[in-house]
Order: C-alpha cells, then sequence, then structure tokens
C-alpha cells in the first residue's frame, strides 16, 4: 500500500543527512549557541535580506506555535484564525492550553482577507470578551491554496493599521514558494509579516523549524518561552546544519517544487477521470471527491486522509505529495484508477 497521507513519511533527504553527519565526533556548543546555528541563521538573513531578523530553530510545527502566540499575547488576548486553520483543528487544543482563545473565521479556501479579520474585530469590542491581538495564516493553507503577494500585504497593512501582530505558519511554505503561481519572496515575507517560521519538517528534514522575528520587539526573551515549553533542543545544531544545506543551491525551493510537480501529475490524472476537486489544486495537496463506491477500493490500496462526505454521493480524499515521491508511484496509481474507473 502505498502514503499518499503526507509529505513527512520520508526519513530525510540525503543532502540533509550528510550534512547531519558531517557534524559526527565533534564537540559542539548545545542550546543553539554553536556556530553551526550562528552560520544557518547568517544564511537565512541573506535570503530574506533581512540583516536584523531574530531568528531560533525549533523542533515541530505545533511547539513552535504555541511558543510563539504564548509568548506575544496577554493572557485577556486571542487570535483569529481561519476554521480550518492548523492551530485550530489539528493542535489538540494547543493554543486554548495556554489560555488562548482561538476566534475562527469560515472561509470557502482556507485564506484570510482583511474584510473577514474586521468582522471578528466589530464582534469583539470591549473588555467583555477576548480582545483579537495576533492573526494566523498558513502558506500553504490546510487546503493546499496559497496567498499572493497582494493578498499578504494587505492583509500586514490591514494589521498594522488595527494594531495586529501577523503571524504566518510556514510548515508547507517550501510548497507555497515553488507553486507555479506564487508570486512571495522570502523577502516579501522579511517585509510582510511580524512572525513566521520556514517548515522543514515537511520538506525533507529529520525535524525542525526555523522561527524568524521579523518585529523584534515582541521576540525578547524569547528563549525563556522556548526553554519553559520544552522548545530549545540541546542539539539544535541538527537542525541548524539541515536548514543550511536547505538554503544552498536553492535545495529548499527545489525540493518543494518537486512535490509540487508529482501533485500537478495527479492532478492531471485525477482530471482525466472525470473526478473534481473540493478545492484549487495550488500546491502538493490534492483534495479530491470520489464517488462513494470507490471509495472502500480506493482505501484498501492507498493509504490517504479521508475527509468525510462532499455533497451527496461523494466523500473527499486527499493526497499528499512529497519531496520523495517518485514517477513510478503516480503512474502505478494512474494504472490503478484505469482499472476502477472507466476513464
Amino acid at each position: 500500500m502505498y502514503n499518499f497521507t503526507n509529505d513527512y513519511n520520508e526519513t530525510v533527504h540525503p543532502e540533509l543527512l550528510k550534512a547531519v553527519t558531517s557534524t559526527t565526533n565533534q564537540k559542539i556548543k548545545g542550546y543553539g549557541l554553536d556556530d553551526y546555528c550562528t552560520k544557518s541563521k547568517e544564511s537565512i538573513k541573506q535570503q530574506l535580506q533581512s540583516p536584523n531578523a531574530d531568528i531560533h530553530f525549533m523542533p515541530g510545527g505545533t511547539i513552535t506555535n504555541l511558543t510563539v502566540i504564548s509568548h506575544i499575547l496577554k493572557p485577556y488576548q486571542a487570535i483569529i484564525a481561519a476554521n480550518s486553520g492548523h492551530v485550530n483543528v489539528h493542535e489538540t487544543g494547543a493554543i486554548e492550553a495556554t489560555g488562548h482563545k482561538v476566534l475562527t473565521v469560515k472561509t470557502e479556501d482556507g485564506k484570510l482577507t482583511p474584510e473577514l479579520i474586521e468582522e471578528m474585530l466589530i464582534f469583539h469590542c470591549d473588555e467583555h470578551m477576548v480582545q483579537p491581538k495576533l492573526v494566523y495564516i498558513s502558506n500553504t493553507t490546510e487546503l493546499g491554496t496559497i496567498y499572493t503577494k497582494q493578498e499578504l500585504r494587505e492583509i500586514y497593512q490591514f494589521c498594522q493599521k488595527k494594531h495586529l501582530y501577523l503571524y504566518l505558519d510556514g510548515a508547507r511554505l517550501a510548497m507555497a514558494l515553488a507553486a507555479t503561481e506564487n508570486d512571495i519572496s522570502f523577502p516579501d515575507l522579511a517585509k510582510y509579516t511580524d512572525i513566521f517560521y520556514i517548515g522543514g519538517t515537511k520538506v525533507g528534514t529529520f525535524l525542525g523549524e526555523v522561527v524568524v522575528f521579523n518585529n523584534t520587539t515582541i521576540s525578547k526573551d524569547f528563549r525563556f518561552s522556548m526553554k519553559q515549553k520544552g522548545a530549545i533542543l540541546a542539539k539544535s545544531w541538527i537542525v541548524a546544519v539541515q536548514m543550511n544545506a536547505l538554503m544552498q543551491n536553492n535545495l529548499y525551493l527545489e525540493l518543494g517544487r518537486h512535490s509540487n510537480n508529482m501533485a500537478e501529475k495527479l492532478k492531471t490524472i485525477f482530471e482525466n477521470a472525470g473526478l473534481t476537486f473540493a478545492f484549487k489544486p495550488q500546491s502538493n495537496q490534492l483534495f479530491v471527491n470520489f464517488p462513494n463506491n470507490l471509495v472502500k477500493k480506493i482505501l484498501s490500496n492507498y493509504s490517504v486522509d479521508n475527509l468525510g462526505a462532499m455533497g451527496i454521493g461523494y466523500t473527499c480524499l486527499r493526497f499528499c505529495t512529497s519531496w520523495a515521491t517518485q514517477e513510478d508511484e503516480i503512474q502505478t496509481l494512474a494504472k490503478y484508477l484505469k482499472g476502477v474507473i472507466d476513464i
């Protein structure tokens, strides 16, 4: 059974494994205070064209979100997120467990807009309710869609006007930046967010994400919050050397592009089979509407996410490609579909 469930089923990309093993038997200072971490931070700053960015290495996505958000907000403050946002549906109440409410906005494509954010601000208007203070978005979104530069800029400018922080979850940032329709660059992220993180786990690292504070007025003492939340790795250099390798020779974007290209091939196969998509395919996640009579057959041969009913007579299955997805795996699926669907 081939696994299209997610983009982190494979252990590590060979170049990143090579980077990690190159440090074997060295005596390295711990907790992110070593030369490897310093070098990686400088490499990232160059990519961002942001010499003053405050950068930190983190173990994974959920702990990154809860550490950043709980550090920034006061006890009575809340975040605004799309109803499909990772912090709302896939983090076991991690944000709420830190004492901060997640205010959700229903969206059709997983993306927020200034208009949707403002509706939430109007409703939460006084001290009898939580105070919205941080806007959470992700790129790609949980639905596989991407933001344009204009959309990102408009949200950021609105947040500035309303004295809100803008935080971008970059778990699948490589796929977003490598998407065919993308026009956002690393420097744009430095310019149009207060905080974002560069995802590694879903683009070939053993583990690890990189938090970037563009607004350094809110990053003071962040390492204290990291330690308290268990987010400081004693061997932080393991994340740093992988991230440094990803930033060399555009490997980060290359791996994201491969994931997207494999998804594009899948998209063509599904379209040729007469299948439709629940959300616009823009990256490495495809949400495919299957007739109910085919779902059991698909699930018996392929591991995918089952999102349940999508209208009468259809079930939505998510197919997710990765940096390691191979062409023959795509073609095997194509042959299988021909056997169960009259193409």
